[in-house]
């Protein structure tokens, strides 16, 4: 009976410490899943932050820089390193340049030695040190575009381990096919080295910060775009400024001109300037090529021929001087073709000299004729005055009472639809000849709509700009 006793006695003691033991590692676990529940949740909590910071760098008032300081000490706080770097590829792809070098970083890239007895610190030395594509682990990385682990061990690690780091992540930084750079972090001094289950943070983090680099350069460069647009529209109203903004008024003639510009800024050019009491002239160009270059050389043939025409003895005189002028300063592969007319109320004769311009086109009320008129002439900048002097002559153009001239570009006849064909010289000739009896005002409306019809829903590829004069 004493044995049953102490049998059974042995038996529950037995039982308590089994019970006990069960209950102590149950806590244990509890207490595990309860800190591995924290761990994640700081994690998450990190995460957000991080992606909240990056949200908020890529307002469109942020500068870059705080986007590229977001995603560094984004992952340094999530990876719990201690120092990182962003390094960005430079436009030609060729060279990556740090953008973002955090304090303590240790070095990614090779460093050349300091000269002499300078004592710049090695962020700052850090912060100059670009590294070429291919070039080293950070130029690497971004070649072969796949992340690197570098445990302590790894020779790899030796410049920066030389710094205090005990291990480190690299990873390119990689979206829409487009190679962005490289994000680097490190664990330094007494911290607890990186182990490979860190490689899906940071590799998520990498993935997240290229998103928020790509979409950063999409704002940037839809900001830029529409910068370029206000300064193109306020350049365009400009260029408006200088061009007539009224016909002149001069005894004996009719005048009307219009300019179409293909795109905000026009390389044609048409002006009227007044010279004395009984003269105006009368100017119409073309600037080879479009865009800014050709508004450019458009305004610099504008001031000059204001200049230089009320001191001109004749259209074919001011041509002379106009290219002796500009010549100097237009570019090997760029001309200006220019047609100049003098009237007088005082006659029924218009002087006129053309550089290289197309030729001027002559309705003849008598018959209702169109006849072409080609004075000789080579455009301005071709030539620095030999050749050009020798080539352009005056040519005295008789008008009788209703007969038109007419003054164009080559963005009325060479003006193109959807099917690839030419408005042409007879289709200009034909609007001439159904709207000369009219006026002048009415050959420019007749002839610019005659273009528009032409052209359709096709979109206009060169300025268009005529100037008819009609003796009363």
């Amino acid at each position: 009976m004493l044995i049953a006793v102490i049998i059974l006695a042995i038996s529950l003691v037995a039982m308590i410490a089994w019970h006990f033991e069960v209950m102590r590692r149950y806590d244990a676990v509890i207490r595990d899943v309860q800190r591995e529940k924290v761990k994640i949740q700081t994690e998450e909590r990190r995460v957000f932050d991080f992606l909240h910071n990056i949200g908020e760098a890529l307002t469109h008032e942020t500068r870059p820089s705080d986007l590229h300081g977001s995603i560094v000490e984004g992952a340094l706080r999530i990876l719990e390193a201690q120092g990182g770097a962003l390094y960005l590829a430079d436009k030609t792809g060729m060279q990556l340049r740090p953008v973002f070098i955090s304090k303590n970083c240790p070095p990614f890239v090779e460093l050349p030695p300091q000269q002499g007895n300078a004592t710049t610190s090695l962020q700052n030395r850090l912060k100059l040190q670009a590294v070429g594509t291919g070039v080293g682990l950070v130029g690497g990385v971004l070649k072969q575009n796949a992340a690197l682990f570098l445990p302590l061990d790894d020779a790899r690690l030796a410049p920066a381990r030389a710094h205090g780091a005990n291990s480190a992540f690299l990873a390119p930084l990689t979206y829409a096919g487009q190679h962005l750079g490289v994000l680097a972090v490190a664990r330094t001094g007494d911290a607890e080295p990186f182990g490979p289950e860190h490689s899906h943070t940071f590799e998520a983090l990498a993935e997240q910060s290229a998103f928020s680099l790509f979409d950063a350069i999409l704002h940037q460069e839809a900001a830029e775009k529409k910068q370029i647009e206000k300064d193109l529209s306020v350049a365009n109203e400009v260029q408006r400024i200088l061009l007539p903004s009224e016909s002149p008024q001069l005894d004996g003639y009719e005048i009307a001109g219009s300019n179409v510009p293909a795109r905000y800024l026009s390389g044609d050019y048409f002006d009227f300037i007044p010279l004395d009491a009984d003269r105006c002239g009368v100017v119409i160009a073309d600037v080879s090529g479009k865009g800014v270059p050709a508004a450019l050389l458009m305004a610099m043939c504008r001031s000059a021929l204001r200049l230089l025409a009320p001191n001109g003895e004749s259209p074919a005189d001011v041509m002379r001087k106009l290219n002796a002028q500009l010549y100097p300063d237009i570019k090997e592969d760029m001309f200006i073709s220019v047609a100049y007319a003098i009237l007088d109320r005082r006659e029924s004769v218009v002087h006129l000299a053309r550089a290289g311009h197309d030729a001027p086109l002559v309705y003849r009320a008598n018959d209702g004729s169109v006849q072409t008129v080609k004075p000789p002439g080579m455009a301005v900048g071709i030539d620095s005055g030999s050749a050009f002097n020798k080539s352009t002559a005056d040519f005295s153009l008789p008008l009788e009472p209703g007969d038109c001239l007419v003054l164009y570009t080559d963005g009325v006849t060479e003006a193109l639809n959807k099917q690839g064909d030419e408005f042409g010289l007879e289709a200009t000739k034909r609007a001439i000849q159904a709207s000369a009896p009219e006026g002048a005002a009415a050959i420019v409306s007749r002839v610019s709509a005659d273009v528009r019809a032409f052209i359709g829903d096709h979109p206009q590829h060169d300025d268009i700009t005529l100037i008819a004069i009609r003796k009363k």
